[in-house]
């Protein structure tokens, strides 16, 4: 078994190196160029249409309003990576690693917005009367490739089981060791809590993250800009390290073990990549449920997604880290408690391990309440409406596994499996930016000119 699960971290080291990088990458590139540079000519209209209108519920056929559908996706991105993925990153590719994260975060934009394009444009009608969509729809009926449809969806499906092992485990360990409770008690109350909201179905889902999403995300930006605040002195050094090691090497320091420009670059391409999950195929199974008159529309809010998660949020998160200093002071191995040790020059040890102790456990709990959904509708899209319930009760008896650290060989699967979704989606996005140019031209031929003056 020792040597099995070797082999298969071995593999997944090699896929989620080089060759996954430079696909989305590379595709995001192809996308961008191919669309024009919209994300850049056109960003003042996307923010308005985003940022300028998140309480309209929009128009045209749909289950969840606009900003409904966006904060479900964002849900999925949201989490636990955006505390400490970040800070990983600094601690091994140095500050210069923020600058290759802003870099490719406006390179995604092009994947992700037309992901969600292609899901509007080929979503369905299922037997509930919601809209449903996705990677698996597009492969489907854009390219007729069934087969690779069906083993996207089939991963995909397996995949949340180890991914909810994995972030049920994340937040008990975490608990527990901030305030003492047992790992089944935790497991327990997140499993009843995402069971609660999963049975109301998408437009509960919806309504759940409507609300918590953009509350958590204030509670973190508020509490980091005061953070930010108090080391106000420092804000012009955070920015000179991170554009100054962009580009050259930086020295050891403290607990900081020094970087070269290619470590750099590597971590903060992959934070830049996986923050935001562009290419991942996830983002448009939950905007395909959006009431929408045109897919370009909701591609916006995917540019919305990619705006607020990384270039906000994960931003917040590296300026803590870099203003306080504690990048300096902290090795590299104990860099997911950065945040905690920043937080606690403000606010002390006990306040700032329950703040963040909370905003993870909030995170972690909507993340899980839409990777259920994904699971959900792969199962349908498989075998039909029926199945989706039954793979509901399995991922929810997996969070309880996951929590007590169960089952810890099927976690080692999961980067094989995402790699399995990943691949043939980001392919096929790039099979199709054909029509994601055409839907393009024809919003900013045709309705342009009448959206802008409102």
């Amino acid at each position: 078994m020792i040597t099995f699960t070797k082999w298969v971290e071995s593999i997944s080291n090699f896929i989620w190196g080089l060759p996954i990088i430079t696909l989305l990458i590379g595709g995001g590139i192809f996308l961008t160029i191919r669309l024009g540079f919209f994300q850049f000519r056109y960003m003042p209209h996307i923010i308005r249409q985003t940022f300028g209108k998140i309480l309209s519920k929009g128009s045209g056929d749909g289950t969840l309003t606009p900003f409904q559908a966006t904060t479900s996706a964002l849900a999925s991105t949201m989490g636990a990576a955006n505390i400490v993925g970040v800070p990983v990153a600094i601690a091994l590719g140095g500050p210069g690693a923020i600058f290759w994260m802003w870099l490719v975060a406006l390179v995604g934009i092009g994947t992700k917005y037309s992901e969600v394009v292609l899901g509007i444009k080929y979503r369905e009608k299922n037997k509930a009367g919601d809209y449903v969509g996705g990677p698996m729809y597009y492969i489907k009926k854009g390219l007729g490739w069934k087969k690779v449809a069906y083993v996207f969806a089939f991963a995909l499906m397996i995949e949340i089981i180890a991914s909810t092992m994995v972030q049920s485990n994340s937040i008990a360990t975490t608990i527990e060791s901030s305030f003492g409770w047992s790992p089944l008690i935790t497991g327990l109350v997140i499993a009843v809590l995402v069971a609660l909201v999963s049975f109301g179905g998408i437009k509960a889902i919806g309504r759940v993250t409507e609300r918590l999403i953009p509350s958590m995300v204030v509670i973190y930006i508020v509490t980091a800009l005061i953070i930010i605040g108090f080391h106000a002195t420092e804000i012009p050094a955070a920015f000179g390290l991170i554009f100054t090691y962009a580009f050259q090497p930086i020295s050891a320091a403290g607990g900081f073990a020094g970087a070269g420009v290619a470590a750099a670059i590597r971590w903060g391409l992959a934070r830049g990549l996986y923050s935001n999950e562009a290419g991942m195929g996830t983002a448009p199974i939950a905007h395909s449920a959006a009431v929408n008159n045109h897919p370009a529309k909701q591609g916006f809010w995917g540019v919305f997604e990619v705006i607020v998660d990384t270039l906000i949020v994960c931003t917040m998160t590296a300026l803590v880290i870099l203003t306080t200093g504690v990048w300096e002071a902290i090795d590299a191995d104990q860099a997911s408690t950065m945040v905690t040790e920043a937080y606690s020059t403000v606010f002390g040890a006990t306040l700032s391990g329950i703040i963040i102790s909370l905003i993870l456990f909030l995170f972690v709990i909507t993340t899980i309440v839409v990777i259920v959904y994904y699971g959900e509708k792969q199962a349908e899209f498989l075998f039909g409406l029926g199945f989706s319930k039954v793979m509901r009760a399995v991922y929810i008896v997996a969070i309880v596994i996951g929590a007590l650290g169960g089952l810890q060989f099927v976690w080692q699967f999961l980067d094989l499996l995402l790699a399995i979704v990943v691949i043939p989606n980001i392919i096929a996005v790039l099979f199709l930016s054909g029509k994601v140019r055409e839907i393009t031209d024809d919003y900013f031929t045709n309705l342009y000119p009448t959206e802008r003056k409102k």
